[in-house]
């Protein structure tokens, strides 16, 4: 067991990666994101280990990044030296690598969802293979709407380009009701049994021989390998630099080191009257 950032146990055929942030709502930062990579390298590497389960602790599956260190961070960087456009691809280009290890793991990932799965925890939930959301839950992916771009870029691909602008292009989430119907998910169900339905999910694939398994993934991922998300996903990882330095993502960056990520969110979110600014109302 490790108790850090991220737990991690065996129960049966399935391992279960836990983020551990719970008191910033498994927040990424990236100590967590290169841990993770190394648990999915780690867990498909064990052939006691068929099917892996990721969720969050606490309140929450991913609030996404850290923004009280992202921004503080970011400024840091300019303030020492100007944007260079090329370093913030390559890391930010490691992430995404990093999230992706649950897309090329030859062993199927189930994302059990509840809670806020907003900004870059989407990644870690499209990047599995399967998503058994909460009812309640919000996915959603709010940097949208300024200082930010999906860097795995698999929106569209996975609900279709119509319903893929309509969440881009407003930063507005949906419930985990909504996640079911529009095919985001496997399944909704009450927020007390999402965690027992996913491991439902990842126990009854588990039946199946592992190298079966790895055969029936590569075959269903390859149709969309084979639709450019190499190339999107590069354009994604651009763009997100991109929108971090635009005279707006400038502002809103300077804004939440002023007076506080919290705030900065809550004028961002206010006029649509979602994420955090609902609690404000």
């Amino acid at each position: 067991m490790d108790t850090t950032e991220i737990v991690v146990e065996r129960r049966g055929r399935v391992g279960w990666i836990t983020l551990n942030r719970p008191e910033r709502l498994n927040a990424l930062t990236n100590a967590l994101i290169a841990r993770l990579a190394e648990t999915v390298e780690a867990l498909g590497a064990d052939p006691e280990v068929r099917v892996l389960l990721v969720r969050g602790a606490g309140r929450a599956f991913c609030a996404g990044y850290d923004l009280d260190w992202g921004t503080e961070f970011e400024s840091k960087l300019e303030r020492e030296s100007s944007w260079d456009p090329v370093r913030d691809y390559l890391g930010m280009s490691r992430n995404v690598a990093a999230f992706m290890a649950l897309w090329r793991s030859p062993k199927p990932v189930v994302a059990a969802v509840h809670g806020w799965c907003v900004g870059g925890g989407t990644d870690l939930a499209l990047c599995s293979d399967l998503i058994v959301v909460a009812e309640d839950a919000q996915i959603g992916y709010p940097p949208a709407r300024v200082w930010g771009s999906p860097t795995t870029a698999l929106w569209a691909y996975r609900i279709g380009l119509e319903r893929a602008k309509r969440l881009l292009l407003t930063g507005d989430p949906v419930d985990g009701r909504t996640a079911e119907r529009i095919g985001l998910a496997s399944a909704a169900v009450p927020a007390e049994r999402v965690f027992d339905e996913a491991a439902a999910l990842a126990e009854r694939m588990a039946l199946v021989p592992a190298n079966q398994l790895a055969m029936m993934k590569l075959l269903v991922n390859q149709t969309v390998e084979n639709m450019g998300l190499a190339t999107t996903q590069m354009l994604g990882t651009l763009f997100d630099g991109i929108a971090r330095h635009t005279p707006e993502g400038v502002a809103w960056r300077e804004r939440a080191r002023e007076a506080g990520v919290r705030q900065a969110l809550a004028e961002r979110d206010g006029p649509f009257g979602d994420y955090g600014s609902r609690r404000r109302r």
